[in-house]
């Protein structure tokens, strides 16, 4: 693994313990190394249903990357931006590490016709600006119909066709040049965030952190095993978890990537299972719904044939982790031999380039059944005996462990006074290290209270190993330290996320996660789909109050149901075990509910939706 040195698990936070080489160098120190090793495939289900793969190795890979970084040069001025708008596959990896080498800074994107993000392609635009954008022959259509709405002339590169740029046939296109060498710390992306409880924001990564943090994730899911893993994903490229799973796993890890188009999963669920089966090693990701997504949606006769006891790692995150959702995946496939300790639960989020934490001892992840009351008043209460993973989702409150923190520190914090709060009390998960972005983009009033913090002083602090930062009595940095907005607690060491600190619903002075509150409401009646629930206050004169709103399920819809019955199971649910009043039931088609670009479930903008009457009831309003 070239020029990549692994730290153990929870190792101090320093800049040398993870190679800050830039991709593009380690990417040419590959192709010159290994060049005819495969470093990439891409598997299209749209040209061939059985799947028609393209490869390219570590030469190939470069030689493209060096061709496009040098029009692009010709083209932009070194940090400008270039959106890459265009579908997943080949060409948009050599769209990024062009980019890259070239000293541009790539804002991964979305083609313009991926369905409900319109608006949101048109607020980054008009957010970052971008020089130009970079796309394919299939979408270059849809993107110049997009550009045409724009406010200012905005250059196309055409990745798969220079000629198509607008060239004449035959013209040979000037060539710029690119820089000898890239400063790990200049801003290599900007990685807009899914926007789950605010509008996203461009994070700003640089060289240094995205190679950094492949590093980190290579070796949480690696075990020190080296080579023989294969990377396999289907998450789009233009969120962070996608992007460093592939781009960062093959150049900085040195692993093969396999991937195909997130379509072609959320089409056919059995094409992932296919791909780990088929693949020596397979490490993958994915997000909470997507493992519930496999166990209904995949049949028996898809399953034939199947064997997934080969697979070293499947890393569950992006979204809370349930422990129902792991139990019915390992139940649906243990005959295909899937075993449970290969499902890695992890924290992350696109401000720490993306991997924070997450199951790394190769056994399965601890999961607690813990005192809900208490845990909504800030404490950490274990329950005597194992969790009752058979029980319904928020009939028993469950927590599952997303491990330790991997070459970075992790803090839980009370964000009102920044003091560090012992094992087993809830608060904020507050991050340092190399992996952790400058900021956002155009905004440094947010920059400055989201990226940096400080610690409230715990005793005598000192200068840490090499000086610069400075720590204190125990250990943990001063700052400037990452406030992610999310709630987490410690326990032996290891993270337990409860929520998130915006989401959090406060009702009487009590905490209730609405996650859980949205786990119990989709367990109660057949006729609501699973992670097709919102959950939420809003203001009224005697105070906070609940409201749901669900999806019922097609197929509920196709073959009638009762709305009284399912209103009523709601509330029932609900009351029992959360002890909360439901102000409003609000049940509705399915694709109502608001959902990020990642498929987490959007609170705020479901708030928002519903508080401008924005959501039509199918049967009798409640």
């Amino acid at each position: 693994m070239c020029g990549v040195r692994m730290a153990p698990s929870g190792g101090r936070a320093t800049g040398d313990a993870f190679t800050s080489v830039p991709l593009p160098e380690q990417l040419a120190a590959r192709a010159q190394g290994e060049p005819d090793r495969v470093a990439l495939t891409f598997v299209d289900y749209a040209v061939d249903r059985a799947g028609a793969a393209t490869s390219l190795t570590y030469a190939q890979l470069f030689e493209r990357v060096c061709a496009f970084s040098t029009r692009i040069a010709a083209r932009q001025e070194r940090g400008s931006r270039l959106a890459i708008s265009a579908p997943q596959g080949l060409d948009y990896v050599v769209a990024f590490l062009g980019a890259l080498r070239a000293g541009i800074v790539a804002v991964p994107l979305f083609p313009p016709d991926l369905p409900g993000h319109s608006g949101r392609l048109d607020a980054v635009f008009r957010d970052c600006e971008p020089a130009a954008v970079a796309t394919t022959r299939a979408a270059l259509p849809a993107v110049r119909e997009f550009l045409a709405g724009q406010d200012r002339p905005i250059d196309v590169v055409v990745i798969d066709d220079a000629a198509g740029d607008g060239a004449a046939p035959g013209t040979a296109e000037p060539v710029g040049r690119v820089p000898d060498a890239l400063d790990a710390d200049d801003v290599a992306y900007l990685q807009y965030t899914s926007g789950s409880t605010r509008s996203p924001a461009g994070v700003l990564i640089s060289h240094r952190n995205i190679a950094v943090n492949a590093a980190q994730a290579a070796a949480a899911y690696s075990q020190g095993r080296g080579p023989g893993l294969t990377l396999v994903s289907w998450l789009p490229l233009f969120h962070d978890m996608g992007l460093v799973l592939v781009v960062g796993g093959c150049v900085a890890g040195g692993y093969p990537a396999v991937f195909m188009d997130p379509v072609a999963f959320l089409a056919r669920p059995v094409r992932w299972l296919r791909l780990l089966s088929s693949s020596p090693g397979a490490v993958t990701s994915g997000p909470n719904f997507a493992f519930d997504f496999c166990a209904s949606r995949v049949s028996p006769e898809d399953a034939a044939g199947l064997w997934l006891g080969d697979v070293a790692a499947i890393g569950n995150g992006a979204e809370p982790v349930q422990a129902g959702t792991i139990d019915r995946f390992v139940r649906r496939f243990a005959p295909q031999g899937l075993r449970r300790e290969v499902i890695r639960p992890a924290y992350g989020l696109a401000e720490a380039t993306v991997y924070v934490c997450g199951s790394t001892d190769g056994t399965p992840a601890r999961v607690l059944r813990v005192d809900q009351e208490r845990l909504g008043a800030g404490e950490l209460v274990v329950l005597a005996g194992d969790a009752d993973r058979d029980a319904p989702p928020g009939e028993t409150h469950t927590l599952v462990s997303c491990g330790h923190p991997v070459g970075q520190r992790l803090a839980i914090v009370d964000p009102a006074t920044s003091r560090v709060l012992p094992d087993g009390r809830v608060g904020e998960i507050w991050v340092h290290g190399p992996n952790v972005a400058q900021g956002y983009w155009g905004n440094p009033e947010l920059s400055a209270t989201t990226f940096g913090q400080w610690l409230a002083p715990g005793g005598p602090a000192a200068p840490a190993h090499g000086g610069g930062v400075v720590e204190r009595a125990d250990g943990l940095p001063v700052g400037p330290w990452l406030r992610t907005g999310d709630l987490g607690v410690l326990a032996g060491g290891e993270l337990f996320v409860t929520g998130r600190l915006k989401d959090v619903i406060v009702i009487d002075g009590r905490n209730h996660y609405p996650q859980d509150v949205e786990a119990a409401v989709e367990a109660v009646h057949d006729a609501l789909g699973r992670h097709r629930t919102a959950a939420f206050s809003v203001p009224s004169d005697d105070g906070e109050r609940v409201v749901v709103v669900a999806e019922i399920s097609r197929r509920a819809l196709d073959g009638g149901w009762d709305p009284t019955t399912v209103t009523q199971a709601v509330r029932r649910a609900v009351s029992d075990r959360h002890g909360l009043a439901v102000h409003d039931v609000v049940l509705t088609r399915p694709g109502s509910v608001p959902r990020t670009t990642s498929g987490k479930i959007a609170r705020r903008a479901s708030r928002q939706r519903y508080l401008a009457g924005g959501f039509a009831r199918v049967g009798n309003p409640s």
